[in-house]
């Protein structure tokens, strides 16, 4: 009897996380692992045309918000000697550049609770020495 491989699932219908390529299912074709749920798919195929905000960006040309964004990042990763910012770190950014959640989301099936604030909520990230002259020149 020929020695079964440990990489070998024994069950074909076994879920993708432990199919060996060879036994001939593709793990594209798994529904849970499938970004194209999430809406936020950007493979291009027949008819599918990048957006104008999207393909400047990707030719290069960035428009103001695009480059704004970009030097913000690139600034926070001097600042904190990190080469590749978190998540966290890049809500971080977005929020201290002023950006604030105000309307419903659009993208589609994130399993998670949706919300909106007010535009002027403060962003709640950090505390720094001008925003305590600010709070103290507001209370005199």
């Amino acid at each position: 009897m020929p020695r079964a491989d440990k990489n070998t699932p024994t069950n074909p219908d076994a879920p993708a996380a432990s199919m060996d390529r060879r036994c001939g299912l593709d793990r594209r074709d798994d529904p849970i692992s499938n970004p194209s749920q999430v809406d936020l798919d950007r493979r291009r195929g027949p008819g599918r045309r990048l957006t104008d905000f999207t393909k400047s960006a990707e030719e290069g040309e960035h428009n103001a918000e695009q480059f704004l964004f970009v030097k913000a990042i690139d600034a926070f990763k001097k600042a904190n000697g990190k080469t590749f910012p978190t998540w966290t770190d890049v809500l971080e950014v977005v929020r201290l550049l002023g950006y604030r959640k105000v309307q419903q989301s659009v993208v589609a099936d994130l399993d998670c609770e949706d919300f909106t604030e007010k535009p002027d909520t403060p962003h709640r990230v950090r505390t720094y020495a001008h925003d305590n002259d600010d709070d103290a020149k507001k209370a005199a």
